[in-house]
């Protein structure tokens, strides 16, 4: 049985779509390749298992349409799975019937799989609106997507309408949160469980999944090749009103400290890996984090590779930093999302404004590099509340606080209570999802929507300001940092360029 796990070609006058691996969509003029660690386990586990399996990631591989129509035609593959999120899942709708067109045209048998944020919270619009024949809710879609291979190649004749049947009841049953097509009806194999033991799960085979393809062009990395792995799954707090993430991974689950300390010492040995992003929602912390942090200086790798990881403000004190650098830490990311208290109450942040100074001012001054996120846009923000968040990220990075930021548009994808408030509340400009990329607001404002993107354009403005650029020069160290220093400026004149004024 022949698997294609892929992503598609999704061309875009917008630029190039962060479809893997990203909780916040974007298209980004600068190309920033993430490696998709969830679909790059489920390669991994379908090929132990004895499934022939292709990568095809169109998007890293800056391969056109009638190229990958060619790959698929040359494969003939019993199955294409592909991950999809909000704004491009009516493009992705047009590539599942390409395919199941092309494959009806020439003669073999095809079933295509969509998985992801966007149909966990919506299974039943994709199969109205193109030929889709499976459907996986839920952030464990290796394992769900595993247990579907292994279904059908046990029971390949086995007509759709009977797979809640007898059959059922054996070894080989559907988990729940798989969605099917049976004719003319649609069925479900009951909510989705995150009950998997993340611990069984395989190292990735990063030579399957063409790990070099996003070692280098990415902006968290200061050393390369770098890549990515998760401890955990998906963040310990969970509740954030505007992530989609909650959707699909709403209890928390961590690996092993062992285990991913031998992930860590199997990549470092085998691909030479110079510095690891955990893409874990929110990293460990309390006794798992100390006992992660002597881990990694017990073994040595402290001093082959460097971490990076998501972090929530207030959840580790100065010595917990400075026990992380010493441990080989180097990038924190922190979610700051504005400077409001009353937006962080209503966004169920469980953050209070005060702490976000406090925790950057303690983790930079123990020789780590926190890296912040900013959103513009709630609703119910005054510009003069919006301002306040841009003047505290402008703050924070002129005096060396914070490292390096990230400032984007708000916005509400469906599945999370944000969305679910403003549909209720009629705050909402649209429900077009090709507009829910962060390159405009789709939730209505109390100020001119022009005025919130040149709030976006100037906090990425500051990285040229004298006081700015100061701090970094003294900050360079040797060559990597004037890399790094360049990969993240022609970035910033991609994002002045992504968040230019719009009506």
């Amino acid at each position: 049985m022949k698997i294609i796990i892929c992503f598609p070609p999704l061309s875009n006058e917008k630029g190039y779509p962060t479809l893997g691996q990203n909780r916040q969509f974007q298209y980004f003029k600068e190309p920033t390749y993430i490696y998709p660690v969830v679909p790059a386990t489920a390669a991994t586990m379908l090929a132990k298992r004895g499934f022939d399996v292709v990568w095809l990631d169109c998007i890293s591989q800056n391969l056109s349409s009638d190229k990958f129509r060619d790959i698929i035609r040359k494969e003939k593959p019993d199955l294409v799975a592909l991950e999809t999120k909000t704004p491009v899942i009516k493009q992705e709708w047009r590539v599942v019937d390409d395919l199941k067109r092309l494959a009806r045209e020439e003669g073999w048998n095809l079933n295509v799989v969509l998985f992801g944020d966007h149909v966990t919270a919506l299974p039943q619009e994709s199969f109205d609106n193109c030929g889709v024949d499976f459907i996986l809710t839920g952030g464990d879609y290796d394992f769900l997507l595993l247990n579907l291979c292994n279904f059908l190649k046990e029971f390949p004749s086995l007509p759709a309408r009977d797979f809640n049947g007898p059959v059922m009841t054996g070894p080989y049953r559907l988990e729940p949160g798989i969605w099917y097509r049976a004719g003319n009806e649609i069925k479900n194999t009951g909510t989705f469980k995150l009950d998997h033991d993340l611990n069984s799960l395989p190292f990735i085979d990063r030579d399957l999944t063409r790990w070099p393809l996003y070692a280098y062009k990415n902006g968290n990395y200061r050393r390369t090749p770098g890549t990515y792995i998760m401890s955990a799954r998906d963040c310990w707090w969970g509740k954030c009103t505007f992530c989609g993430w909650t959707t699909i991974y709403p209890h928390y689950r961590a690996r092993g400290v062992k285990n991913v300390l031998n992930e860590i010492e199997y990549l470092v040995n085998n691909y030479k890996i110079k510095e690891i992003m955990d893409d874990s929602g929110t990293f460990p912390v309390g006794e798992w984090l100390n006992n992660f942090c002597r881990g990694m200086i017990e073994r040595g790798l402290n001093k082959k590779v460097t971490l990076d990881c998501n972090m929530r403000f207030g959840a580790v004190d100065r010595p917990g930093y400075e026990l992380m650098r010493k441990a080989g830490f180097r990038f924190l990311l922190f979610g700051l999302e504005s400077a409001s208290q009353q937006t962080l109450d209503r966004i169920n942040k469980n953050l209070k404004a005060e702490t976000i100074v406090s925790s950057c001012r303690a983790a930079r001054a123990a020789g780590l590099y926190p890296h912040i996120t900013l959103m513009f846009g709630y609703p119910w923000e005054s510009y003069e509340d919006a301002e306040k968040t841009l003047q505290l990220g402008k703050y924070l990075l002129k005096k060396d606080y914070a490292y390096t930021m990230q400032a984007t548009v708000v916005i509400p994808y469906p599945g999370t209570p944000l969305f679910d408030e403003c549909k209720k509340n009629g705050l909402l400009y649209t429900l077009d999802w090709q507009e829910y990329d962060m390159k405009k607001p789709v939730m209505k404002l109390s100020f001119a929507p022009d005025k919130l993107m040149s709030l976006v354009q100037s906090m990425y403005a500051v990285t040229f300001s004298p006081e700015f650029i100061f701090r970094k020069l003294l900050s360079i160290r040797d060559i990597n940092d004037i890399k790094y220093f360049g990969r993240g400026f022609l970035k910033v004149l991609g994002h002045l360029l992504d968040f230019r004024k719009r009506s």
